[in-house]
């Protein structure tokens, strides 16, 4: 396995922290937008943080990918055909439906490849 993707060290860490046993990180990204802090995919899961909760509590999420339903890109697109600088991953987990959104599109497109190769083996 190459190199771990990342953008924030600190967000890296906390990850780290948690592994389980023989679980490998693949990236880590920061998240833009209300609510959500990073996501985090491993070889097992994918791990949110979420901001959104009331008096500054934090959660962090875990999914196996087993529980993932769908993974989708939502991106915006001009009307001239360009994209724009975020994109936002949907992953469809149960009933409930996780959105994370980046800087870049290729990050977006890169979480997606990640999660629809676990998800789908």
């Amino acid at each position: 396995m190459g190199d771990v993707v990342f953008d924030n060290k600190g967000q890296l860490e906390q990850i780290q922290s948690g592994l389980l046993e023989g679980e490998q990180i693949i990236a880590v990204y920061d998240a833009i937008g209300a609510g959500t802090g990073f996501i985090g995919l491993t070889n097992r899961r994918v791990i949110i943080q979420d901001k959104s909760f009331v008096g500054k509590r934090v959660a962090i999420t875990s999914i196996p990918y087993s529980k993932v339903s769908s993974v989708s890109v939502v991106s915006n697109k001009s009307w001239a055909g360009q994209f724009f600088s975020t994109g936002t991953i949907a992953i469809t987990v149960g009933t409930h439906v996780y959105e994370v959104e980046f800087r870049g599109t290729d990050k977006t497109h890169h979480v997606h490849n990640i999660i629809l190769h676990y998800a789908a083996g």
